[in-house]
């Protein structure tokens, strides 16, 4: 996949614009203002994710067909410690960092595919897609 567009995540501020980017690519897509809020919530936990365990990493969009549909593909990828228990960073209420910890559990429901490849000490990459309806 050619992604069209990354934002790197080194600081808080980072997290917007990669928001932000992702809604406006969303929008130009074609895709309503309540998916919109649920891509842009995704990108939002993905690119925490980022900041807080990673120390840095990016967030890459790209629109996709496939076929008769269209959508968005979004990878947020890191070379941060990687996820030692992804099945238990998949559980609801799971959090290492205090916070409410709808994380990736969150984001697997708000999106329509999701798929994660962590290794330790290596980093983590999670990719995520949203169909147009």
């Amino acid at each position: 996949m050619d992604f069209q567009s990354c934002v790197n995540i080194k600081k808080e501020w980072d997290i917007v614009g990669a928001r932000q980017l992702g809604r406006d690519i969303a929008k130009k897509i074609g895709f309503g203002t309540v998916d919109q809020a649920r891509i842009a919530t995704a990108i939002s936990e993905l690119a925490r994710n980022i900041y807080l365990y990673a120390g840095n990493g990016k967030v890459c969009f790209e629109a996709i067909d496939d076929l008769n549909r269209r959508g968005l593909s979004i990878a947020a990828i890191d070379s941060g410690p990687g996820i030692e228990e992804i099945s238990m960073a998949m559980e609801d209420g799971y959090t290492t960092s205090g916070g409410l910890g709808a994380g990736l559990p969150g984001v697997k429901r708000l999106m329509d595919e999701f798929d994660i490849i962590s290794e330790p000490g290596k980093g983590t990459e999670i990719r995520v897609v949203k169909w147009l309806r």
